[in-house]
């Protein structure tokens, strides 16, 4: 049965998720009051950005009859060549928001000389983070953002992490700080997120954002990366969320519940498709958006699609491909081949939420830096 494979965590942030045991039973989180008032989720994150149009809906179901085993072999040149469905290009709108957001620091370094800083902390060696802290330290350079990057030993000590946190906190250059995800075993990953002010956690991760998030009237400094790149596709591609029914599969701290919050706000209907839902296929038909953040490659067949909805697949698995020079090629939770001829929009992977999470990384950057400093 699809819901018995159905896991709760997001595998385009593989590397940055809790332990599952400590998400589920997490310590009580040790409150700090916030001395500054946090944004307005209702603005945009340009002041006027343009909706890229959407092309017509598909008008009809093509017939699915693939098994799972050919989807994943598939060709995407074909599958692109065959699609109905309007690319949601997240290469381009990351672009965009990248170029504003180096338009605003540097308004903002003309303005007050100054410019904004981000943090990153890396504990031990692991490839895959030393290429994502590498990604966002280019990223940075780009815009104009200054970075400041701690290496740490694996064997280090919890002490020595939250010490470095510390001193980033007191620094008034730095205005975001970012410890990379997964944490040595030996680490409390709860306790070192904590340690990071509220005020310049531009991952979102600290329990007061979230609670923020959660609560009605209340608006969080930081929204996590991954979900606000989705929910700023949708707005750029001019998705209508408002009276819509949305489901969300996947229920992780990093995209899933955050995700469903956002929709919330936006005033859609929303419905979390996890591990133990029953009948998903059912539940996921009725929906006009799907977020999709389950990290399980093609779990989300045609068949479960509602004609002309918007998929937003967050996913990213490696599946096994003997014609790739790799051995194997990417693909999302959903199978674009099938989704793509009954949605009426839909991201593609690669290329679709990746490039958005440290586009909105850099966005919630310079936040932190206008609101520490008042500027407008």
């Amino acid at each position: 049965m699809a819901s018995s494979i159905l896991s709760d965590c997001s595998s385009c942030a593989t590397s940055r998720l809790l332990p599952l045991r400590r998400a589920l039973h997490p310590p009580p989180p040790r409150f700090r009051p916030s001395p500054a008032p946090a944004p307005s989720l209702t603005r945009p994150l340009s002041a006027s950005p343009t909706p890229l149009p959407l092309l017509p809906r598909a008008r009809r179901m093509a017939a699915l009859s693939a098994a799972a085993a050919a989807a994943s072999s598939a060709d995407p040149a074909t599958a692109l060549a065959d699609a109905s469905a309007k690319i949601i290009d997240g290469k381009l709108v990351a672009k965009q928001i990248r170029d504003e957001v180096g338009v605003e620091i540097a308004r903002m370094k003309e303005a007050t000389g100054v410019v904004p800083g981000l943090a990153v902390i890396l504990v031990g060696s692991r490839k895959d983070s030393q290429t994502y802290v590498r990604n966002k330290k280019k990223a940075c350079e780009a815009v104009g953002i200054k970075s400041y990057e701690v290496n740490l030993p694996e064997d280090c000590s919890e002490y020595e992490v939250i010490k470095n946190i510390a001193t980033f906190n007191e620094d008034p250059s730095v205005h975001g700080i970012l410890v990379q995800l997964p944490l040595p075993r030996h680490m409390n990953d709860e306790n070192i997120l904590n340690a990071v002010s509220i005020e310049k956690d531009v991952d979102g991760f600290h329990p007061l954002n979230i609670g923020r998030l959660a609560m009605q009237g209340r608006d969080p400094f930081f929204v996590p990366c991954t979900p606000k790149g989705c929910m700023e596709l949708l707005h750029r591609y001019g998705v209508e969320i408002k009276g819509k029914r949305a489901v969300v599969i996947g229920r992780s701290n990093i995209v899933g519940m955050p995700a469903a919050l956002l929709l919330q706000k936006a005033n859609a209907t929303v419905s979390i498709v996890h591990s133990q839902t029953k009948n998903p296929e059912e539940i996921t038909r009725q929906a006009d958006i799907i977020i999709a953040a389950v990290g399980v490659a093609n779990l989300v067949r045609g068949s479960w699609i509602k004609p002309g909805a918007a998929i937003i697949d967050v996913g990213i698995n490696p599946v096994d491909d003997p014609s790739s020079p790799r051995g194997y090629r990417l693909v999302g939770d959903v199978c674009y081949e099938e989704a793509s001829k009954v949605a009426g929009a839909i991201t593609p992977v690669p290329g679709g939420v990746g490039p958005m999470t440290i586009a909105m990384l850099l966005s919630n950057t310079l936040e932190s830096a206008k609101r520490i400093h008042n500027f407008k």
